[in-house]
């Protein structure tokens, strides 16, 4: 369960990652994308990266208590 937990944290820090570069610009890739250049998606990039950093946190404190 905790290395699942790992895991789900990982990809929503690097999906966070990708939606803040997208939202910036610096990430236009596809170059179609509705997301690029579009600073709400920096916002909710910011927020999904940050809950992935909490999971991953929380599940580091669950493993110690047991």
């Amino acid at each position: 369960m905790r290395t699942i937990g790992y895991i789900i944290g990982l990809l929503m820090v690097l999906l966070g990652l990708i939606w803040i570069g997208q939202g910036s610009g610096y990430f236009p890739y596809p170059a179609s994308s509705f997301m690029i250049a579009q600073t709400i998606w920096m916002l909710w990039g910011a927020l999904l990266a940050a809950a992935g950093v909490a999971l991953m946190i929380i599940v580091s404190r669950l493993r110690r208590r047991v």
